[in-house]
C-alpha cells in the first residue's frame, strides 16, 4: 500500500506526541456507517471539500518542516486543528481514529480507503 502524504504527516504528527511523552487519546473506533458519513459530508459539501484541501495541504507542510522549524510545526498543528473544526466533529473522530489505528488492521484499511476517496477530491494533491 502506498502511504499518502497525508497519512504520512499525520504518523509524524503523532510520533512527536509520544516523543514528548504525551498521553495518547484512545479515539472511539469508528463505524463503517460513520466512516462512509465523513466521505459524503466532506465530498458534498463544496467548503468543506476546500477545507480538506487546505488541511491535506497543511499536513504536507508540517512533514515537511517536522525538523527544521518547531514554532512553524506548531502555527500549522494549530491551523490543522481549526480546519478540521470547520469541517466538523465527525471529521476530527475521523482524524483522531487515523492517528491511532494499525493500518493493516481492518479499521486501517477501511480509513486509508477513505482517506484516498477524500485525496481523489483535491485536484492538486
Amino acid at each position: 500500500m502506498q502511504v499518502k502524504p497525508l497519512a504520512l504527516a499525520l504518523g509524524l504528527c503523532f510520533g512527536v506526541d509520544l516523543a514528548q511523552g504525551e498521553p495518547a487519546a484512545r479515539a472511539p473506533k469508528l463505524t463503517t456507517a460513520e466512516i462512509e458519513k465523513v466521505v459524503q459530508t466532506v465530498s458534498t459539501d463544496k467548503t468543506k471539500t476546500q477545507f480538506y484541501c487546505e488541511l491535506s495541504k497543511v499536513n504536507e507542510q508540517i512533514g515537511q518542516a517536522k525538523t527544521k522549524d518547531s514554532t512553524t510545526v506548531e502555527k500549522l498543528e494549530n491551523r490543522a486543528d481549526e480546519l478540521e473544526e470547520k469541517i466538523g466533529t465527525e471529521f476530527v473522530r475521523f482524524m483522531d481514529a487515523l492517528d491511532i489505528v494499525d493500518e493493516n488492521s481492518s479499521e486501517g484499511k477501511e480509513l486509508m480507503a477513505a482517506l484516498d476517496k477524500l485525496e481523489a477530491l483535491c485536484p492538486n494533491n
